[in-house]
């Protein structure tokens, strides 16, 4: 209970402590700073004041050390949909580079990069790849391009797609965008590129999504010369499911996919949210792949162009270590720098691309946001006997033929359902203010409108105490300065004495002092003393 204001209490000033005790909403304060003598009572107020004072700023400063460790949780859930965005689908032939498309002057420039080949065996390779050696006075050409290579000799989805369709719709070549990997000339479904629109379903289950059959042509495969790191001992297609704006690094990523069987691959879109620093360490800044010798950080050049996914960071990342270390780019790789000729894929660029994948040097951390696909693979043999003699009709193939080199792939949603997976964080300013405004008010009964009326008691001292000094402080010497300067009798004594008046005393009885004209003025005499101080008791006639 507040006490009483009493008319004492009303004439003291605002920065008065025991007036802000007794107006104040904080508990215990009117207590310790109320009226009347230190008693054991008030001790004990003042004791348990700041006990509670200490426990709650101990309290706050705990909260504060939480929030800004910045913790964050993750919540997995599950959402319906009534249509999805069908995912982008790369396939890539094992094998690089057909035979029968190889020339002489290919086996020039590119034998000893791609293939292992001495110049001296390039008539024992052309034999085994049943053409005709170079022909005598062969010339090379002046230059060479390896884009244009693969883009001759790789595999054509005219050639390999025997049949195609989308939730039971034809398809073609024409669906497939024709893209550069590692592996290679590859092609991607769905791609959105150009501004294509985005193929979408609306149900799960086969027969709702991409089903393709492919021809992986092994007659076309190069034989087997030497062994070395980009020996293929497989046969087949890889095959990467993935978001639009990912690009695919299928070499690492795809799937194997082999002939002589019908692969199913059941799909989950899975979302991803992150969050970024302090809580994660996600990152939404593209990098461009070009390589500049000015920047400091050649490796992490943001370019505001292109969306970040962790795939593509790797591939800039790679780009612009390859570009600077040879001067040129793997044709694979996008950028404006040069791609590389055979002798300089040989002697540096696929050296530095291993020595980088083997230490791992690019630093990229995870997308604030992206798309990827759960998969679960499953496969059964085809032909059966009883399809295999119509496939060879229909495919006009030979039996041998289609179970050596076609297979079949069913790519669909497992349902319209999606994940997804979300950073949050785990401390939130809001809760923070919460936690501290329940402490405030557990341990000193305190608000928000307590902080301001410590404000505004602080103002009203500072108010009173130090600006109301100064002025006090000059209004005295402005005061004084007045005062001695008019007074009449301290004008005379000035012109008798000749003395400042800042030096005569203040003082009534100088104004019954009569000055003699005298020759020595400035000596007065008992008399003198005597009338000018007539009431003094000290002075007596």
């Amino acid at each position: 209970m507040k006490p009483t204001s009493g008319p004492e209490e009303a004439r003291r000033p605002a920065s008065d402590i025991r007036v802000f005790a007794s107006n104040c909403s904080m508990h215990g304060l009117g207590h310790v700073f109320g009226p009347g003598s230190l008693s054991l009572r008030r001790g004990m107020w003042a004791a348990a004041v700041v006990l509670s004072v200490a426990t709650f700023l101990y309290q706050v400063a705990e909260r504060v050390r939480y929030y800004r460790e910045f913790h964050h949780q993750t919540a997995l859930d599950e959402r319906e949909s009534h249509r999805l965005v069908f995912p982008a689908v790369t396939l890539c032939n094992i094998n690089p580079l057909r035979r029968s498309r190889l020339t002489p002057n290919d086996l020039h420039w590119a034998g000893s990069a791609l293939l292992g080949l001495d110049p001296a065996e390039h008539p024992a390779f052309l034999r085994a790849l049943g053409r005709p050696p170079a022909p005598p006075g062969f010339m090379p050409s002046p230059t060479f391009d390896m884009a244009q290579l693969y883009a001759r000799a790789g595999h054509s989805l005219d050639d390999m797609l025997l049949d195609c369709r989308f939730r039971g719709e034809p398809c073609g070549p024409e669906n497939f965008t024709t893209i550069f990997t590692r592996m290679g000339k590859c092609y991607t479904f769905n791609s959105g590129a150009d501004g294509a629109e985005l193929l979408t379903t609306t149900r799960g289950g086969m027969g709702n999504g991409l089903d393709i059959m492919l021809d992986v042509q092994q007659e076309e495969y190069l034989p087997v010369w030497r062994d070395n790191e980009e020996t293929p001992f497989e046969v087949g297609i890889r095959v990467q499911i993935h978001s639009q704006e990912e690009p695919p690094i299928i070499d690492q990523l795809g799937l194997g996919v082999s002939p002589g069987y019908q692969t199913f691959v059941s799909c989950q879109q899975q979302q991803l949210s992150f969050l970024p620093p302090p809580w994660g360490d996600c990152s939404s800044a593209s990098l461009n792949p070009n390589y500049e010798p000015e920047p400091s950080d050649p490796l992490s050049s943001p370019s505001p162009s292109l969306p970040y996914t962790l795939m593509g960071c790797r591939l800039a990342c790679e780009t612009r270590y390859v570009a600077r270390k040879c001067g040129c780019r793997m044709m694979y790789m996008p950028g404006d720098a040069p791609v590389c000729s055979p002798q300089q894929y040989k002697n540096c660029a696929h050296p530095a691309i291993d020595a980088m994948l083997r230490k791992d040097s690019c630093a990229c951390p995870n997308p604030c946001a992206s798309t990827r696909y759960a998969k679960e693979l499953s496969m059964v043999r085809i032909p059966s006997r009883a399809a295999a003699r119509f496939l060879a009709r229909k495919l006009n193939r030979s039996e041998a033929y289609i179970a050596e080199n076609v297979l079949a792939l069913d790519i669909f949603f497992e349902a319209l359902n999606y994940e997804t997976v979300e950073q949050k964080k785990a401390y939130e300013m809001s809760e923070l203010l919460g936690d501290i405004g329940g402490q405030m008010g557990l341990f000193i009964g305190a608000s928000l409108l307590t902080i301001l009326e410590i404000l505004d008691y602080l103002c009203e001292v500072f108010r009173d105490k130090v600006l109301g000094y100064f002025w006090n402080r000059r209004h005295s010497q402005r005061h004084s300065s007045t005062s001695l300067t008019s007074h009449p009798s301290l004008c005379c004594h000035q012109d008798s004495l000749r003395l400042p008046p800042h030096l005569l005393p203040c003082h009534t009885a100088l104004g019954l002092l009569s000055v003699s004209s005298e020759p020595h003025p400035d000596i007065l005499d008992m008399p003198s003393l005597h009338v000018a101080f007539p009431s003094s008791p000290q002075i007596k006639s």
